[in-house]
């Protein structure tokens, strides 16, 4: 019976990093042609400059919105202890200053986690009568966020960048590898 279950828990760890290999490798933005909202998933932010990794995200949001995609880019992301912005905060400022209009972008300063970021983007939705999106992150985020969107009622359409990701084969795979557990660990715990 041990081995068994050991080999139902492999299939399923296989089976999950397949998965979110393949949805690494999915952009919905080469099929979908309009959403209602951009949605930016935060990272590291330095005194209210964007990380190499965030600006990356930014910047591919931007290029969304350039190519009329959304009339809003929601940036979304809470902060550390001792920050003086958030991400939300800073990635907005960033947007604002790289030409897109103030009106057109909205900081969701909230969520020290994808899952309460979501959330928090999810009830500005419904409260603005929004239902679709561009979820836009690291590749190997792209299958738990889209499983966490459309949870959370957001009718979400993947978009990541491979600009701001890790450029090595062994940061991908370890990127995987993360994705993997932290997807089963989402399913099995809802969190």
């Amino acid at each position: 019976m041990t081995a068994f279950l050991a080999v139902v828990l492999l299939l399923v760890v296989v089976a999950t990093f397949v998965a979110v290999w393949r949805a690494a490798h999915t952009d919905d933005a080469s099929t979908v042609e309009r959403a209602d909202a951009i949605l930016v998933l935060g990272a590291a932010e330095y005194d209210g400059r964007p990380s190499p990794v965030f600006a990356g995200r930014l910047e591919h949001a931007q290029l969304l919105y350039d190519q009329h995609r959304a009339p809003i880019v929601m940036v979304l992301g809470g902060g550390q202890p001792g920050d003086v912005t958030t991400e939300a905060e800073a990635g907005r400022d960033y947007l604002v200053q790289q030409g897109l209009p103030p009106d057109a972008v909205v900081a969701e300063p909230v969520g020290h986690s994808t899952l309460e970021s979501l959330r928090a983007a999810a009830s500005y939705m419904r409260d603005h009568g929004l239902r679709s999106a561009f979820l836009v992150s690291d590749p190997w985020h792209n299958l738990r966020v889209r499983r966490m969107a459309s949870d959370l009622g957001i009718h979400g359409f993947v978009s990541a960048t491979w600009h701001s990701a890790a450029r090595s084969e062994e940061t991908r795979f370890e990127g995987y590898v993360r994705e993997t557990f932290a997807y089963i660990y989402y399913r099995v715990f809802g969190r």
